[in-house]
């Protein structure tokens, strides 16, 4: 079986999608403004540069909305439909971008925040617009599941992506509820990023990410991301079936993106636990290290097996 032609697959029907592209230029020139405001306003909130949050999800909200317009642009089917979802999306999430840059302009958080009538409302909906775009989300995956797609490999990279994205996105509802440290303790913040400390401890540079307890945006993240990574994958295979004989054969390329949606998945799932746990991912226990160990040594044989087996050896 021969490799199927790399095709722009959807991207000239994600063209046509103008909310979304639209908001995906606005989020370029909000990326732009909020560099800016890192390099000339050092105040700080919660222990990060005040401009730092509006910076990352001005870059997220981007990308996630060039990748939906291109998932829509693939669907033949209730193309109305697919219309709206994307365009409800581009509002609220436009919505929760106002939200975010304004309380960066006011000098407080966004996140969590119920210490005002007026931060209390920016909260409310700003998270009612998280989960408008996430049920969105769990649409497009249900109609993708739906969809014929032409290359079995690339079409389970997308839909084995936008179902571990739409998890990943989910998993941001763990960090919507307040700790006992603030039940006991109530300062006007209702939630957090870190488990086992306060928000505003060390972290990674820009991501922000605690390098002493848990985060839950390390899973949140990852677990998003699956929405471009595992189609990546799978186009990088057909690329490489230009140089390597046996990845021209789907069903080759179908295992291997079988085995790294898996080994994807089961990250994910360790990242999580080991956020709920209150383990920082910058100093991981010796199960994590050994599980992830084996996840990735047991992914490698896998594909290594699935390679070998398009060579047999001769009989003599």
């Amino acid at each position: 079986m021969t490799a199927t032609p790399i095709a722009p697959f959807g991207l000239n029907r994600a063209l046509l999608h103008a909310p979304l592209l639209w908001l995906a230029i606005l989020m370029a020139i909000a990326s732009i403004l909020a560099a800016i405001g890192l390099v000339v306003d050092p105040r700080l909130v919660t222990g990060a540069p005040l401009w730092a949050k509006p910076l990352k999800f001005s870059l997220s909200i981007g990308l996630y909305a060039l990748t939906l317009a291109w998932l829509l642009g693939m669907l033949q089917r209730h193309i109305r439909l697919t219309w709206w979802l994307g365009t409800i999306t581009a509002v609220f999430l436009a919505v929760e971008m106002l939200v975010i840059g304004g309380a960066a302009a006011l000098g407080t958080t966004s996140h969590f925040n119920v210490s005002t009538p007026l931060t209390t409302t920016l909260w409310s909906v700003m998270a009612v617009s998280v989960v408008i775009v996430w049920s969105a989300a769990i649409f497009v995956a249900i109609l993708l599941w739906r969809q014929q797609l032409s290359d079995r490999a690339r079409a389970l990279a997308i839909r084995a992506g936008l179902v571990i994205g739409v998890v990943g996105m989910g998993l941001a509802f763990f960090m919507t509820s307040p700790n006992a440290e603030q039940l006991n303790d109530f300062q006007g913040i209702a939630g957090a990023h870190t488990v086992g400390l306060p928000d505003g401890g060390e972290g990674l540079p820009l991501l922000g990410w605690s390098t002493v307890a848990g985060d839950l945006r390390v899973p949140h993240f990852v677990g998003m991301h699956a929405l471009q990574l595992l189609p990546l994958s799978a186009l990088f295979l057909e690329l490489l079936g230009r140089r390597f004989g046996a990845l021209r054969n789907e069903a080759v390329r179908l295992r291997i993106v079988a085995i790294l949606t898996a080994l994807y998945g089961a990250i994910t799932v360790v990242l999580t636990a080991q956020a709920l746990s209150g383990q920082s991912i910058m100093q991981p226990d010796g199960v994590v290290i050994a599980v992830t160990s084996v996840l990735w040594a047991s992914a490698a044989t896998a594909i290594a097996f699935s390679l070998k087996a398009q060579h047999p050896v001769a009989a003599h």
